[in-house]
């Protein structure tokens, strides 16, 4: 298994979190944070703090992934320098040596 192949199965997996997360909050101030208490006093671990944590770990996430995805791109085979697989210098391209005659 090749790096890239490890950085792209890890890709998948922070992108799949960020979409999680994202899907949970709520731009309006309900989501998982309201949920937690239902407007009384008593509330687990408190509508502020469930709201930062997810803001917080969206952050964090889109950050993983931004480093992974530059990371993937170091790890990507370029081959010998500045040959092109397309333009080999060992084939002769066909080209005719006489243009064909306007119809």
């Amino acid at each position: 298994m090749s790096a890239f192949t490890i950085f792209l199965i890890l890709i998948v997996i922070v992108a799949f979190l960020l979409v999680a997360v994202i899907m949970v909050q709520n731009p309006k101030g309900g989501g998982l944070s309201s949920s937690f208490g239902g407007g009384g006093t008593q509330q687990l671990g408190g509508v502020k703090k469930t709201g930062d944590f997810l803001d917080k770990s969206t952050w964090f996430l889109a950050t993983v992934l931004i480093v992974l995805i530059l990371a993937s791109n170091l790890t990507l085979d370029m081959g010998n320098g500045a040959e092109s697989k397309a333009l080999d210098a060992n084939e002769a391209v066909d080209t005719p040596s006489t243009m064909p005659a306007s119809l």
